[in-house]
């Protein structure tokens, strides 16, 4: 545990100046303040429209989801994955990284551990700032209902699924970023990867939860608040999620045993 605690701390002061650590923090901030900001500027169209509470939360919350789930949270795990084993491409250490005294094994499961730390990160920054965020506007726009209703559990529940659902798409591609120093084959491959996910999710295909590409927007269409229902009435570990969980212990296994490889060449 403590050559894994000390990995760890070296993932983190090695890429805490990146694009990829900043971005967890920032996107979370300047998505869910825009949508803020819409939603004030929008007020009186929203508040004639007499939404329940539930209604309007899920509708504020919707949106944030919406767009992370659908369309930047599968790029930025592309890109991720593939900032945190470039360190290692383009320094040339991954020889120096394996002759430290420290046993493999702790080594590329930080390296792994720390971009599911990131994705938590982002999505915990999410949640916590959509629940922020609504209660602010209920100080700007007395008029909203925003604290009639308690969105603590939708939130943590969605973000949840969405989070595990990510983790088939994370393993897939920290092995392609493992497989390939350069930046174009596992983004090209995530890229097409993830534009086929959203298509097969969109279009009902019975095995489309079989596509890693596929399960953070099977998540959220699952997910999705239906006019009168219960928010909490869903199933978190459905299919998609026990697939990626799946995906995410083979491909870390497999991971593991390409990087021993490449540590002795």
């Amino acid at each position: 545990m403590r050559a894994l605690y000390i990995s760890l701390i070296s993932e983190f002061y090695k890429s805490r100046k990146t694009l990829a650590f900043w971005a967890a923090i920032l996107l979370p901030v300047i998505i869910c303040g825009l949508i803020s900001f819409g939603f004030y500027q929008d007020a009186e169209k929203i508040i004639a429209n007499h939404y329940p509470p539930m209604i309007l939360w899920a509708k504020y919350s919707g949106t944030a989801l919406g767009v992370m789930g659908f369309l930047i949270m599968p790029f930025y795990i592309l890109f991720m994955a593939f900032s945190v084993n470039n360190i290692e491409h383009k320094n040339d250490t991954w020889k120096m990284l394996f002759t430290q005294p420290l046993n493999k094994f702790s080594i590329y499961a930080s390296k792994y551990l720390y971009a599911v730390f990131l994705i938590f990160t982002c999505l915990f920054l999410f949640a916590s700032l959509t629940y922020s965020f609504g209660h602010l506007l209920q100080v700007l726009v007395p008029k909203f209902n925003f604290n009639q209703y308690n969105p603590s559990n939708i939130l943590i529940n969605s973000y949840a699924k969405l989070f595990l659902a990510s983790l088939g798409i994370l393993s897939l591609q920290f092995i392609l970023s493992l497989l390939w120093s350069d930046f174009l084959k596992p983004m090209g491959i995530g890229f097409v990867g993830t534009i086929m996910g959203i298509i097969t999710a969109n279009v009902g295909w019975k095995y489309a939860y079989l596509n890693p590409y596929s399960l953070p927007a099977l998540a959220l269409k699952i997910t999705r608040v239906k006019k009168g229902s219960d928010p909490l009435d869903f199933a978190i570990f459905t299919d998609e999620i026990w697939t990626s969980l799946i995906y995410a212990l083979v491909l870390f296994i497999i991971g593991y045993f390409i990087v021993t490889k490449k540590s002795i060449k």
